[in-house]
């Protein structure tokens, strides 16, 4: 993903008023109705949460840049996924994301790391 800090306010200037960026309601109810725990969603429901998707894109957003600010990928002008989870792991604000977006490990460092737990188990029982 390119990141761009733009510092100065020409942009949002010439461009007059913006229109926020929101999700369209069908993009939500696919996003809701992917929930194995959602069976039904009430129209109401999906109104206000596509409502808050505004203030969840300024969530993001504060997500990103701080991600960006924090990364490895300033340089190359890159946000990464290994940015993004750094800064749920590190983070206090961030921080109940860390199951969201958990820190890529290797297949084999996994298994290992199963292995080593059933062995611990058996050796408890």
């Amino acid at each position: 993903m390119k990141m761009s800090h733009n510092s100065s306010g020409k942009d949002d200037q010439a461009s007059g008023s913006k229109k926020p960026i929101s999700l369209p309601i069908s993009r939500v109810r696919l996003i809701m109705k992917s929930s194995p725990d959602v069976s039904s969603i009430n129209q109401d429901a999906l109104f206000l949460t596509t409502k808050a998707t505004l203030k969840q894109g300024l969530f993001v957003q504060h997500l990103a840049l701080s991600s960006f600010n924090n990364g490895s990928g300033k340089e190359t002008n890159t946000l990464s996924y290994s940015d993004l989870a750094n800064t749920a792991q590190e983070t206090d604000t961030f921080h109940f994301l860390t199951d969201i977006l958990p820190k890529k490990i290797l297949a084999q460092d996994y298994l290992n790391s199963l292995e080593q737990m059933q062995e611990e188990q058996g050796a408890d029982y």
